[in-house]
């Protein structure tokens, strides 16, 4: 699998992959992102933060093999507490089961301890989403608390809470261990330079 940024190239697929009611259940309670929010909000937000963060930001999963359009990873600067990251993820259901969730969350992991200084990464899901919470223990995180946000329009499960994960530089170690080629075996490759066509373009002011 490769990681890399997300261009308008991916318009298409970001609007296929929120519009599948089982990916979007524990996040909407199964309704789809509109594509003109993807298109007018969503995507001009994800370019400009690559300028604002560098090194951080969300990156389209691929496969290597074929370039199919997996789903995204994310990893977005606290801006709120200094040294703290977040951890996100959304893969199509074609892609789930494969071990790939993990895959692209510990290479994110290992980018923000070795490369961006990055001192605890977090990550959050609803208490009920046990897939999700499998994907953070196997990528070295363990639960830091459960709390309960209010809605004005809640979706099933919401009543058992939120929970957040969380792995330090420390212990990541664990999961860093590489082989003597200096790569984990089977980890994602990430692509995080600019192409021209995303260079190119300057989006105009937004709101996130």
């Amino acid at each position: 699998m490769v990681l890399r940024r997300l261009t308008e190239a991916d318009l298409d697929d970001l609007a296929a992959l929120d519009a599948d009611p089982e990916v979007m259940r524990h996040l909407t309670g199964g309704r789809p992102t509109p594509r003109e929010v993807i298109r007018d909000r969503i995507l001009p937000a994800v370019l400009d933060d690559y300028e604002r963060s560098p090194g951080f930001g969300r990156f389209a999963a691929i496969e290597r093999a074929t370039g199919e359009f997996l789903g995204w990873f994310s990893l977005l600067r606290d801006e709120h507490r200094r040294g703290q990251a977040s951890l996100g993820y959304r893969l199509r259901r074609a892609a789930w089961g494969r071990g790939l969730a993990t895959e692209g969350s510990r290479a994110l992991i290992r980018l923000a301890f070795a490369e961006l200084g990055v001192e605890r990464v977090v990550a959050t899901t609803m208490a009920v989403n046990v897939a999700s919470r499998r994907v953070m223990e196997k990528a070295g995180m363990t639960l830091a608390r459960t709390f309960y946000l209010s809605w004005p329009d809640p979706i099933d499960g919401a009543e058992h809470g939120d929970v957040e994960y969380a792995v330090t530089a420390q212990e990541a170690r664990k999961v860093t261990e590489t082989t003597s080629s200096g790569a984990p075996a089977g980890s994602a490759e990430l692509h995080r330079q600019s192409s021209g066509a995303e260079r190119r373009r300057r989006p105009p002011e937004h709101t996130a």
